[in-house]
């Protein structure tokens, strides 16, 4: 669970870095903070090539939190069949997709009322 002395974009910008590192795509973070009834602050969306990179992504995440940060997700879920992993750090909840399943349930458009900002990658 998230710690108290952790803030959210600590815990974002590692997260991002995580991802980075094994070089996922279409990274963006939906600021949920401005929307009613929600049931975190943020929401990390990227996807992976393949449910190899999927899981690859997930443990680079959770590795990289977990040193840097010495924190550990709430909850885990999708790992069996890597299309759609859901990792919830309570206040901050990472979706990593494959293409078509990110394409499939369209999760920016349901919260089209966040604020979004796309992560430039340079790879």
């Amino acid at each position: 669970m998230a710690k108290k002395n952790t803030s959210a974009d600590q815990l974002i910008s590692v997260i991002i870095s995580g991802i980075e590192d094994v070089k996922g795509k279409e990274i963006n973070i939906l600021d949920l903070r401005e929307i009613e009834n929600t049931v975190c602050d943020y929401f990390i969306i990227c996807e992976g090539t393949s449910n190899t990179q999927v899981n690859a992504i997930v443990n680079s995440v959770q590795k990289k939190v977990s040193k840097e940060l010495k924190d550990n997700p709430w909850h885990t879920e999708g790992i069996d069949n890597a299309e759609w992993v859901l990792i919830d750090y309570v206040n901050v909840v990472v979706h990593v997709f494959q293409k078509h399943i990110r394409q499939y349930y369209d999760i920016e458009s349901l919260w089209g009322d966040a604020k979004t900002t796309v992560i430039e990658t340079s790879y």
